[in-house]
């Protein structure tokens, strides 16, 4: 099963899995420049976070070495662990300010 999937990922050229990584990863952090809306931000954080996973699994399927899919699993708890203290900051924007425009962080100054 496992060498299948090895197998299918390997149809692909790798040139088109770093162009889309790339494109990915690009989209992300022009979310994350250009947007003000604290969600929009989350998403585009977690969108980037993905396009390196994406890179790093097809790199280590090309070179049949599982370390760089261990790695992504931890990747993976990493964006979790984001997501969640994002969201309940999110939380508190929204309770205390009443928004969760990024401008109004300056605000939140006790």
């Amino acid at each position: 099963m496992e060498e299948g999937i090895i197998t299918a990922i390997r149809v692909v050229p790798l040139e088109h899995y770093v162009l889309l990584s790339f494109l990915l990863f690009s989209i992300g952090a022009a979310g994350v420049v250009f947007r003000r809306n604290t969600i929009i931000i989350l998403m585009c954080l977690e969108l980037m976070f993905n396009s390196v996973n994406l890179l790093l699994t097809a790199f280590s399927a090309h070179h049949s070495d599982p370390c760089a899919q261990v790695f992504v699993f931890f990747i993976m708890l990493v964006a979790a662990a984001e997501v969640t203290v994002g969201l309940s900051i999110l939380v508190m924007m929204k309770r205390n300010v009443d928004s969760v425009d990024v401008n109004q962080l300056n605000r939140l100054k006790g």
